[in-house]
């Protein structure tokens, strides 16, 4: 199972370095103290053997980052779909964090408040969809969909129906790897060894068109059947225990999942019908990802909850929160229920003043309306490569965007197992490092490549990948053959 960015497959060893009097002693030294005192995560320490160094980048600008070595890297991945801003507002953005950190270093948000948690909370109501006013703010993304999940329950309760205690999620999609966030997470291989899980979650598919039995009967057809499925899964576990159906606007986890018309909608009318929460998981889509603010307001759509984070500091402080909607704030406002929850950092005095910050230079620097300009120029480059022999799909908008790779792209047969990995992991990656670009290498579910830049980059970057791609993507086609 492979799971990564290129860089961290295929970093040279200090014996591919033109000489070893041109390898830094610093370089040499951090090497051996990661070596000694890291665990990565998500990583296959032992694949760090043999000469395999650890990727160390060591800085950054505009869309480019820099490795140890001094190698140059297009950041295809906004670090880790986070940074939003790209790399050339650090010292604006630190500068208001070294404020902050002068005037009010950390209060807590329990039972107190301070300014910046205040002007945030504000900015972030109106800017999202009018019927959601309230924050409770998290450190990240995991404990974004914790916090959801226990204001639903608690919700409920104040409803006079505790026996809610399950949930609906999709197939192949990644929420987060806390106790309770896993449980919602539908990735096997990410849940079966922490497993019995927290919460009792029902996973239907995922909006993949290209590999569902009626993505290819048309939109109506599509949506038809994701809905039926939810509402089957909501039948077979007693509408009255549902509490809530968690799903991203645009699932990551599968490669950039566009939902068809109308599915969204759907979702909506469903939870209405049975009395369930519907919340959005905006880790990733949210601040302008896809284009907008919020990935509801692309959709069109209105959900009780939305998770966000990584993007709203534009990763320059780790920050996430929950947006609470009206009629569920309510009973938490009225005297009915107290929300049992509470995270020491959640709302950090400088993280909130640099969410501030970030939210500033979006707007100041038409950072989403640089997104949606860019959207159609993607999706033809990307859309290029489909004449490679292994390109099966290309799908995504905004900067966020999927490439699956297929044996046989007449037929849609994946690889799989050990020649995916080896695929992925040893030819692929390897080739995408030599040219020059980070990306995402995954077949948890069927294997693809994703791209996600910063999206301060203007149209000329999907070119520039594209052209990468493409020589890592024929390469791979060519080693694929040979193992034929």
């Amino acid at each position: 199972m492979t799971e990564t960015t290129d860089v961290g497959r295929s970093e040279p060893s200090l014996e591919d370095l033109s000489s070893p009097a041109e390898v830094p002693e610093e370089y040499r030294r951090l090497q051996r103290k990661a070596r000694e005192h890291m665990i990565l995560h998500f990583s296959d320490m032992a694949s760090y053997g043999d000469g395999h160094e650890i990727p160390l980048i060591v800085e950054g600008e505009g869309y480019r980052v820099t490795d140890a070595s001094g190698r140059s890297f297009i950041d295809g991945l906004s670090g880790l779909y986070c940074l939003n801003l790209g790399h050339s507002h650090g010292a604006e953005i630190g500068e208001a964090a070294a404020e902050q950190m002068a005037r009010l270093p950390y209060t807590s948000n329990w039972t107190v408040a301070h300014p910046p948690a205040v002007e945030l909370a504000t900015a972030l109501a109106e800017r999202a969809p009018s019927h959601l006013n309230r924050v409770f703010f998290t450190s990240g993304g995991s404990e974004a969909v914790e916090s959801a999940w226990k204001i639903a329950r608690q919700w409920h309760e104040a409803q006079g129906q505790p026996q809610r205690r399950k949930a609906i999620a999709r197939r192949d999609a990644y929420h987060g790897v806390t106790m309770g966030a896993l449980s919602f997470t539908g990735i096997p291989s990410c849940r079966t060894a922490f497993e019995p899980l927290a919460v009792p979650v029902h996973h239907v598919s995922s909006t993949n068109a290209y590999r569902h039995p009626a993505g290819g009967e048309g939109d109506e057809a599509f949506t038809r059947a994701l809905l039926d499925e939810v509402e089957d899964a909501i039948e077979f576990e007693g509408p009255e225990t549902v509490a809530m159906i968690i799903a991203e606007p645009v699932q990551n986890a599968g490669g950039c999942l566009v939902p068809p018309p109308g599915y969204w909608q759907g979702l909506r009318q469903i939870c209405d019908r049975h009395g369930i929460l519907l919340c959005s998981d905006e880790v990733i889509c949210a601040f302008g990802r896809i284009g907008e603010w919020f990935g509801a307001q692309r959709l069109g759509y209105e959900p009780d909850l939305i998770t966000f984070a990584k993007g709203v500091t534009g990763a320059h402080f780790a920050m996430g929160g929950l947006m609470v909607s009206d009629k569920v704030a309510a009973p938490f406002l009225d005297g009915r229920s107290s929300y049992l929850h509470g995270i020491t950092f959640g709302g950090h005095p400088v993280g909130s003043a640099v969410a501030l910050k970030s939210i500033e230079i979006f707007e100041r620097e038409g950072v989403f309306e640089n997104v949606r300009s860019n959207e159609a120029k993607a999706k033809q480059a990307l859309e290029g490569l489909l004449d490679i022999p292994i390109v099966g799909d290309v799908r995504g908008m905004g900067h966020f965007w999927a490439l699956e790779i297929v044996r046989d792209s007449e037929t849609k047969e994946p690889f799989e197992g050990e020649v995916a990995e080896w695929l992925l992991k040893d030819v692929l990656s390897e080739k995408l490092f030599e040219q020059g670009m980070i990306c995402r290498l995954d077949d948890r579910a069927d294997p693809i490549v994703q791209i996600a830049p910063p999206l301060t980059a203007g149209p000329e970057i999907f070119d520039e990948m594209a052209g990468i791609l493409r020589v890592g993507l024929e390469h791979a086609a060519e080693r694929a053959g040979e193992r034929t």
